[in-house]
């Protein structure tokens, strides 16, 4: 899980756009406009969050689901599951609008899935005799 932890870390270079409009909300001169020290805040928690509550139990359960499956299958699998897990945590997090949760809920399943990738790249199983602990003569 770290490689997806790492992974998604990465994918964090480029900020989400809800998290660049949230930047510029407040007017010029609001006192309490302190957008740029919240976005060094905003994310390391939104990375931290979602590798805690969606990556790690989404990539668990789809290897868990799909053992005795190919590597694309587990991947899928993982994917759905992160999918269905987004939209809980950025609830949990306190969006509740709609019109703003459903590019935020896209944000994070595409940055999830490309964070699962390097996982399933991790735990992939070879075919054949291998994966089952036997040697080839």
């Amino acid at each position: 899980m770290h490689v997806s932890g790492v992974i998604l870390l990465l994918t964090f270079l480029v900020p989400p756009l809800w998290m660049l409009n949230a930047g510029y909300t407040a007017p010029p001169g609001d006192p309490t406009a302190d957008a740029p020290f919240a976005l060094l805040l905003a994310v390391p928690l939104a990375c931290v969050s979602l590798h805690v509550m969606v990556q790690i139990p989404a990539g668990l359960l789809g290897t868990w689901l799909c053992r005795s499956r190919t590597t694309p299958a587990k991947y899928a699998s993982a994917v759905v599951v992160a999918s269905a897990l987004s939209p809980l945590v950025l609830w949990g997090l306190g969006w509740t609008a709609s019109s703003h949760i459903l590019p935020a809920w896209a944000d994070a399943t595409a940055r999830g899935s490309v964070g699962l990738a390097g996982y399933m790249w991790v735990v992939r199983t070879r075919p054949g005799p291998a994966r089952h602990g036997q040697s080839r003569p």
